[in-house]
């Protein structure tokens, strides 16, 4: 008779990912996040409009809301009149200039640019510094950033809330390092978040200045109460926001976000990445001013969108071509990013917006063609409504997320 074999030891399952159960206080931050959202969302609202929005009764908001109204997080506006079928007049509640402001920067190769915004979005005050784009001396860097905070702090003032940092190149969100960035290699490596927390004694988060952008598009801009857009950039650099399910999205420690180089062509123009063909190789400044000299335009060497518009506009030999090739190969990538995510809505920022609508409405219809037609994400081209500062309004969206625990 044959022997059984012995059957292997049993093994404990691998750890399964699971969320921790919900404990009272973290319903409370819960709930106050869900009230904070819809304000950014809609604008004001009373606590009538807030109980119908989030559906809880008037009672629940009364015991979330009044917490804030305490601490000067938000106010009681006017009483507003009564409705003609009477009632109650209502008081809409939005944030309290007595709230504590957040501090923003954008730091760019050889200046940064700062600003404090109110918690309503709002542009207090700015201020700026430059530092040597070729320095090696990270801290003429650290003293420019924080240089320019100084001076937005004021006496009498509320300490802010925290500090939200954009960065035009790779970074990690997890240290608040700045891994690399290509049009400025002295910024590569560089641990700006400690460095500014230890000097301001303030929480700071950093983040790639695409999905900065597209925070500001989110809370303040044409993105405030959608799930899902993109949030365009295009000039000197390339980069794309993508805000998915209500929140931006990042990879691992803020990887991705690198649109600019993904592959549009095999053999393609090489990038300063090291690569070849990368999107940026064909939709920046560097490919357009290359073209203009190729064609003998005026002023090749300095040419942005808005001025090769009105050469195009004007019948200038060369202008409406090169103008139409720059709108294609921007019109590339956007369908390339539909195809796959399907965003719908792309709000587009940076010197690309100097093209006006006759841009903006060629993009659109190249897009549209190249791409399947969906009812459930039809694709839109729009030009941001936030101008110059959605990305200080975004770095301040940036601190908003972290520090009220909002969706990011």
């Amino acid at each position: 008779m044959q022997s059984e074999r012995p059957r292997p030891a049993a093994t404990a399952p691998p750890p399964r990912p699971h969320s921790p159960l919900i404990s009272p206080n973290t319903v409370s931050q819960v709930n106050r996040a869900r009230v904070l959202q819809a304000l950014y969302d809609v604008g004001p609202l009373s606590r009538a409009d807030l109980a119908r929005l989030t559906e809880v009764s008037r009672a629940t908001i009364g015991a979330i809301v009044q917490p804030m109204i305490d601490s000067e997080m938000l106010a009681e506006g006017d009483p507003q009149p009564s409705s003609a079928a009477g009632g109650k007049p209502s008081r809409p509640l939005w944030f309290s200039p007595n709230s504590p402001p957040i501090a923003a920067v954008h730091l760019l190769p050889g200046h940064v640019e700062t600003a404090l915004v109110s918690a309503g979005g709002t542009i207090l005050t700015t201020a700026r510094r430059e530092y040597p784009a070729d320095t090696r001396d990270t801290d003429l860097v650290v003293d420019a950033v924080t240089d320019a905070l100084n001076e937005l702090f004021v006496p009498n003032q509320p300490a802010a809330l925290g500090v939200g940092i954009a960065v035009g190149g790779m970074v990690n969100t997890d240290t608040g390092t700045i891994v690399q960035v290509n049009l400025a290699p002295c910024l590569s490596g560089l641990p700006i978040g400690p460095l500014i927390a230890e000097r301001t004694r303030l929480p700071v988060y950093v983040d790639l200045h695409p999905r900065v952008q597209a925070l500001g598009d989110r809370w303040f801009g044409q993105g405030r109460g959608l799930s899902t857009f993109a949030s365009l950039y295009a000039g000197e650099a390339l980069g794309v926001g993508l805000v998915l399910g209500g929140s931006v999205h990042r990879g691992p420690g803020g990887a991705g976000g690198e649109i600019g180089h993904s592959i549009v062509q095999i053999d393609g123009l090489p990038c300063h990445c090291g690569q070849r063909g990368c999107w940026e190789t064909i939709a920046t400044h560097r490919w357009l001013r290359d073209e203009a000299a190729r064609l003998n335009l005026p002023s090749a060497s300095t040419l942005t969108v808005g001025p090769l518009a009105r050469l195009a506009a004007k019948g200038h030999p060369g202008a409406a071509q090169l103008f139409d090739q720059y709108v294609d190969n921007l019109a590339v990538g956007i369908t390339n990013i539909q195809q796959l995510l399907a965003p719908g809505l792309f709000i587009l920022h940076g010197d690309v917006v100097a093209g006006g609508e006759a841009l903006r409405g060629k993009i659109e219809r190249q897009a549209r063609q190249r791409t399947a037609a969906h009812p459930g994400s039809p694709l839109q081209i729009a030009f941001s409504a936030l101008h110059d500062d959605s990305t200080l309004l975004g770095a301040a969206g940036l601190v908003l997320s972290h520090s009220l625990q909002l969706t990011p």
